[in-house]
């Protein structure tokens, strides 16, 4: 089993930063197994097919825009990610509904995909995540670690050198 741990987004853009800096927390603070991936995707769209294309576990983190209150924590799994041609659940939608379809059609698709997303409203220029997201990459880091764990994938804390 290959896992795949993605943070999705522009960290130019205040709150639409969200699942690169989950990610940055997890670096941090945690020690991975070698066949698991913690990677910032960014922006980088179909680059990404070939990280998917090897993953047969894949957790992704992003903002989304849900319609739920700000700083609300969504979890999708597997069809519920609009895979080709559904509701825009997220800011990067269009390039992840991309890289699942093209993952499928090619017969790689991963066993499991679950996104974890945080509704964010503010992508304005800007650098930091406003208070109601940031208070969210904590739990949203728990529940990939919770998600990890269901799959036994066994992670350490980092211990500071």
């Amino acid at each position: 089993m290959k896992t795949l741990i993605l943070g999705l987004g522009n960290i130019l853009l205040q709150d639409e930063g969200v699942g690169v800096r989950v990610i940055e927390h997890l670096q941090a603070n945690y020690v991975f197994p070698d066949d698991v991936l913690v990677l910032d995707g960014g922006t980088l769209g179909l680059d990404l097919l070939a990280y998917i294309e090897d993953s047969s576990h894949i957790l992704i983190v992003d903002a989304v825009k849900a319609d739920k209150e700000q700083g609300a924590l969504i979890r999708l799994v597997n069809d519920e990610i609009p895979a080709f041609l559904g509701p825009k659940v997220s800011p990067h939608q269009v390039g992840l509904q991309d890289l699942l379809a093209l993952a499928k059609l090619r017969g790689h698709f991963p066993d499991e995909v679950i996104l974890w997303g945080v509704q964010a409203d503010i992508f304005e220029p800007g650098l930091e995540l406003n208070p109601k997201i940031s208070a969210q990459v904590e739990p949203v880091a728990k529940h990939v670690l919770e998600e990890l764990a269901r799959w036994n994938v066994t992670v350490q804390r980092e211990v500071p050198a």
